[in-house]
């Protein structure tokens, strides 16, 4: 039987991918609708942050490593994602634009 948790979890990561896939598909839409910077560099770093969500979970669930890893892996991810979301606020104006 499968626990309650782990329910949960599958929900969550589903919902998850479907988030990150709309507002990155969305952001990179804008993107070359404006060929905005900072519009590339936000659909870069949305879509790390789903791509580490998303793995994690298929880590954890799928390969059977341990959560601690996989919650690893998420986090480096996350990280990422938002260093990179955090500089495309800042990536027109680096540019001189």
């Amino acid at each position: 039987m499968v626990s309650l948790s782990t329910v949960l979890l599958v929900a969550a990561k589903t919902l998850t991918l479907a988030c990150g896939v709309v507002l990155t598909t969305l952001t990179h839409r804008a993107y070359r609708r404006t060929r905005s910077t900072a519009m590339r560099v936000l659909s870069v770093g949305i879509g790390l942050v789903t791509a580490g969500a998303v793995l994690a979970g298929s880590l954890n669930q799928l390969v059977g490593v341990p959560l601690v890893v996989s919650t690893t892996v998420e986090s480096v991810f996350t990280a990422a994602g938002f260093l990179v979301m955090t500089y495309s606020l800042y990536s027109d104006r680096l540019a001189g634009t």
